[in-house]
């Protein structure tokens, strides 16, 4: 039921009791769908689905990252055989740059998009101009489909035809706008050059970087605009809300951040990859590794939701880096982390001497020797195949950016 202040009483749930809710989905789902979905018994090999009750168990299944669905859905086309319904009972088959193959099931608001245009101000009967792509990718579907939950109407402008959409706009007068930031910032400067009023109100926007400068000039346009994190997979993972405090996670979802090239979550605050399990019954992504970095804040957002908060995207977490023609991993540094767990946080700086490749393990240690320095370099080269250094740093001198492998190669 839709309130003033939020989209229905699950926003506003215990968080405790949301969690036991989370799980006890996770656990219906999965035995119903990994019948019909080999991928998902692949996942679950050796795991009982009973003994996922919270997310330390959580971590007992290894994560599939969006990296690698490229070569698994070629290997088991279309969708990998992560999802246990026949293509051919889906409402729309959606293909994202790769190519990349996304389902979309047939259910009310689908993507889990109009909690967000929600919290950006849109209600029932807003005119909403939609400026996501609607060919063939999802973005476009995604988004009208929350605003139809909403009961709002729809402008399908999709993207391009800039003349065109702002005699639309000029005609049909929306009051909200969802599309790229960027986007936003042509449609007015448009309708200003050729005297058009702005009838925009509230926007959501996604798919691009929203500075602060431009938020300042969106805002000053008159438009109240909230930000997104979406993709083709899971839809609408966290929203902006009035807090103006980080991205609220969506309900439906588990979110982790765990260490990058690995599925072992990092403590509350630390930046790491974003990792979602999806509870859809038509796509339903276990441990799904995002390729984002981002991190939990702590605490419960203003706004009167109690769900996780992100800080938002801070990056990628892809950081596999080649280094004497090898490719060197986040997860061969995340061994040499679970080898000695008395460090702190590690960094391998790549560099260049001349004309060779160079590698300086940073490590974080509060008692510094030359024992453990000789211990971490032949470490590091059995992690590797390679020689590299060794500097130790103190406590908490590293950036909190999430950052395992920093190439700092010059740019030839």
């Amino acid at each position: 039921m839709v309130t003033n202040a939020h989209y229905d009483a699950g926003e506003t749930q215990d968080p405790a009791a949301r969690e036991a809710a989370l799980f006890a989905r996770l656990h219906s789902l999965l035995e119903t769908a990994q019948a019909g979905a080999p991928a998902l018994r692949q996942q679950l090999e050796g795991v009982a689905v009973a003994s996922l009750v919270d997310r330390a168990a959580l971590q007992q299944v290894p994560v599939i990252r969006k990296g690698d669905l490229l070569a698994l859905q070629a290997k088991e086309p279309p969708f990998a055989g992560l999802s246990p319904v026949r293509p051919g009972a889906l409402k729309r088959l959606l293909v994202s740059p790769g190519p990349i193959f996304d389902p979309e099931g047939r259910g009310d608001d689908w993507w889990g998009s109009a909690r967000a245009l929600f919290a950006s101000g849109m209600r029932r009967e807003d005119i909403v101009h939609n400026a996501f792509s609607y060919h063939l990718t999802p973005g476009g579907h995604m988004m009208e489909s929350g605003a139809h939950a909403l009961g709002c109407a729809v402008i399908p402008a999709g993207v391009g035809n800039t003349d065109q959409q702002v005699e639309a706009i000029a005609a049909l007068k929306p009051s909200g706008y969802i599309g790229t930031p960027d986007f936003l910032k042509i449609l007015i400067d448009r309708m200003s050059a050729v005297g058009a009023a702005n009838p925009f109100r509230h926007a959501l926007v996604s798919g691009a970087a929203f500075p602060a400068s431009l938020q300042q000039e969106i805002a000053g346009a008159g438009i109240d605009a909230y930000q997104a994190y979406a993709t083709a997979e899971l839809g609408v993972a966290a929203y902006e809300t009035t807090a103006r405090s980080g991205l609220v996670v969506n309900e439906g979802l588990i979110v982790e951040i765990v260490r990058p090239g690995t599925g072992e979550a990092v403590a509350d605050g630390e930046v790491g990859e974003v990792v979602v399990t999806r509870l859809n019954a038509e796509y339903p992504l276990l441990r799904f590794g995002t390729g984002d970095l981002s991190r939990v804040l702590s605490g419960l957002s203003s706004c009167g939701r109690t769900n996780m908060r992100l800080a938002g995207w801070m990056g990628r977490a892809d950081q596999r880096t080649k280094v004497k023609g090898m490719f060197v991993d986040p997860a061969q540094v995340a061994v040499i982390g679970r080898r000695f767990p008395g460090l702190g946080r590690l960094r391998l700086v790549v560099g260049r001497d001349g004309a060779q490749d160079t590698m300086l393990l940073k490590a974080e240690a509060g008692a510094p020797s030359d024992e453990l320095r000789a211990e971490l370099e032949a470490a590091l080269q059995g992690a590797t195949k390679m020689k590299g250094g060794v500097e130790i740093v103190a406590p908490g001198s590293l950036p909190n950016d999430g950052k395992v492998i920093a190439d700092d190669r010059p740019v030839e």
